[in-house]
């Protein structure tokens, strides 16, 4: 059986928006195929193109709460810009809430570490912190933060008296870094662009209204069963109230929508806002 193009998927995942009864009249009407299923999702999930493109850190992040070996060897290949997951990974510390156990590691995984701070083994994670004097050295340093008792032991640290600011800042980029720990850091004007450029997302919503072009956001989350199943109902709920208003059961709608897919630049909203005005 055909697996959908990355066009189908995404269009899909906005079909399943709908009640099923309209989703099917609209499919039988236009010729949109049926939705993969979760072994289609798994296969995708091995092939170097469907990764091929840029994933937002706090995506990447949402799949890592699975501690699933497998996903997290498919995943960790956006991971070459945070040393700190990658390290979280290679150690097998869990990611889920609530879990402690040691999560395995795939055997394509068992290669080394990122580079460990020098002056970790002198000075310990919050000397290492404090010894930070640029941005590079800052986030070899914050690699080291690795558990959920690292990040405490940062955020009491900061508390205490601030760290350095390319320390905090390679912190708070950090798409683990609890939001506590990251208020303390402070809300200056460039803190939001800083942390939208590194991939930081506050969650599923803000990716699926806000983030472009549609068809790779919209393909991501037609997978979200599979990669972050306990995330992706927050995605399906910003944008249904878009779907239902701009496309709803109307066929014309539904058709203009995959033909704009493949080549529209903006975000899923502006997408689907789009088609609905054509129509």
């Amino acid at each position: 059986m055909r697996e959908n193009s990355s066009s189908e998927q995404a269009v899909g995942f906005l079909l399943s928006l709908v009640d099923e009864r309209t989703a099917e009249r609209v499919r039988s009407r236009t010729g949109l195929p049926a939705p993969d299923g979760a072994e289609a999702h798994l296969r995708r999930l091995q092939r170097p193109w469907t990764w091929g493109r840029p994933l937002p850190v706090s995506v990447a992040l949402w799949i890592l709460e699975n501690d699933d070996p497998a996903l997290n060897t498919a995943v960790c290949r956006h991971l070459t810009t945070e040393p700190g997951l990658y390290r979280a990974v290679l150690r097998g510390v869990p990611f889920g809430p609530g879990r402690t156990e040691r999560v395995p590691v795939d055997p394509p995984l068992s290669g080394e570490e990122p580079e460990i701070p020098e002056s970790y083994a002198r000075l310990g994670l919050v000397g290492c912190l404090r010894a930070v004097t640029s941005m590079g050295a800052g986030r070899t340093a914050a690699s080291m933060v690795l558990t959920a008792e690292d990040w405490r032991t940062v955020g009491e640290a900061d508390a205490e008296q601030p760290l350095p600011g390319y320390a905090r800042w390679a912190l708070s980029v950090r798409p683990d870094c609890p939001p506590a720990v990251r208020a303390g850091f402070g809300s200056h004007a460039k803190f939001t662009h800083r942390l939208r450029k590194a991939g930081v997302l506050e969650g599923p919503a803000a990716y699926a209204l806000s983030y472009d072009p549609a068809v790779n956001v919209l393909e991501t989350l037609a997978m979200g069963p599979v990669l972050f199943p306990r995330r992706v109902r927050e995605a399906e709920d910003a944008l249904r109230p878009l779907v239902q208003e701009h496309l709803g059961g109307r066929e014309e709608a539904w058709a203009v929508l995959a033909q704009l897919m493949a080549t529209f630049h903006g975000t899923a909203p502006e997408l689907v806002m789009t088609a609905g005005a054509i129509a």
